[in-house]
């Protein structure tokens, strides 16, 4: 099962540490410019720069305290932070009623649930 956690942990960082990277590098307007990225227009910039900061310490922190085996008890907060961005997230796409992201989000934020379970406990790693 570790193997497992270990690959939905890679693959959850890269795609925070993508997309939280979009958001602070790009202006809002061009991310609102993004047709998929439209709920950028409801909210402020700052927000959307903390969201960003936020995914991508939450990337590095699914990996580094594993990887360097020192305060590994940010593995599960980290996970349960991404979790609550994603959450949030559902809620924004469903009352704009961008459909296909909302399921993206779900699909997200059970993976992250799925990654703090097993990184709970002693036996984590």
């Amino acid at each position: 099962m570790n193997i497992v956690v270990w690959i939905v942990s890679g693959l959850l960082a890269a795609m925070f540490l993508m997309a939280g990277s979009m958001k602070l590098a790009k202006t809002k307007e061009q991310l609102v410019a993004d047709p998929k990225m439209g709920w950028a227009e409801s909210f402020p910039e700052g927000l959307i720069k903390f969201i960003g900061a936020a995914e991508v310490a939450g990337a590095l922190g699914l990996i580094l305290p594993g990887v360097f085996d020192i305060a590994t008890w940010l593995v599960p907060a980290a996970a349960i932070g991404l979790a609550a961005i994603m959450a949030g997230a559902a809620i924004t796409h469903g009352r704009r009623g961008e459909w296909s992201n909302v399921a993206m989000t779900i699909v997200l934020l059970a993976l992250s649930v799925f990654v703090a379970v097993e990184r709970i406990g002693p036996q984590a790693f």
